[in-house]
């Protein structure tokens, strides 16, 4: 542990890695961790496919990213929510995401699924969607489709189950956060956040921490933080490129 000079507070400085939302503000990033873009690209039939990993982008301990939706140097927070007197009061709930999530059943595995966490991001359409595909489990090639969509999810919102252990199958993430570009779409997507990254809320209460989250930062949601698809509806875009 060690002590900074200026506060006289004790840090790890190993940095803490999470993200610390501010009232009516931005997104506060402690730590070192990645920040790039993440693009959502179709197969040849238009469903969504796979992530394809672009440029990296600035970011280190205290970088505050923008959460309103109207700063015009996007990922990053330049103060706009002030001029626009953002109201960026939190209504997503403190649950555990198993308590918000439904367990559908199937033969091979299970897939549970927490609605309200929806990013929009589409990898649960192909082949009949995921819920087709877990009733149809015992088939293995449908097995793996689950899983592959589940765990393409960005937000978490599905989450594929072994059915042996009840073990969750989640893939294998570092701490990252990715800035989602959904061209299919025709938008910009949600922050999403890699690897077990925890958040705290602005009154310092924190959210579960989940392998995959996806932060709103279109300003518009109603289950903020956390994206709920409003980017989708509002034809968000962040202007990077």
């Amino acid at each position: 542990m060690g002590e900074d000079k200026e506060t006289g507070r004790l840090h790890d400085e190993r940095g803490e890695q999470k993200i610390s939302i501010i009232k009516d503000g931005p997104y506060i990033v402690s730590g070192e961790m990645p920040l790039a873009i993440q693009t959502i690209q179709p197969d040849e039939n238009g469903y969504s496919y796979e992530w394809e990993e672009g440029r990296g982008l600035e970011c280190g301990d205290g970088t505050a990213l923008c959460r309103c939706g109207k700063a015009s140097d996007k990922p990053y927070c330049d103060g706009t929510h002030t001029q626009v007197s953002f109201d960026g009061t939190e209504t997503a709930v403190q649950e555990p995401y198993v308590a918000q999530a439904r367990l559908f059943a199937g033969p091979g595995v299970d897939l549970q699924d927490a609605q309200a966490l929806c990013a929009g991001a589409r990898f649960c359409d192909r082949e009949g969607g995921a819920w087709q595909l877990t009733r149809r489990s015992d088939d293995p090639q449908a097995r793996e489709l689950v899983v592959d969509e589940a765990g393409n999810c960005p937000s978490g919102r599905l989450v594929a189950v072994e059915k042996a252990t009840g073990s969750d199958i989640e893939p294998e993430l570092e701490a990252s956060i990715g800035v989602v570009q959904d061209p299919a779409a025709g938008c910009s997507g949600p922050l999403w956040l890699r690897g077990g990254i925890p958040v705290e809320s602005a009154d310092g209460a924190p959210y579960e921490t989940r392998n995959r989250a996806t932060l709103c930062r279109c300003g518009q949601s109603r289950n903020k933080p956390f994206c709920d698809s409003s980017h989708v509806a509002a034809a968000f875009r962040d202007g990077i490129t």
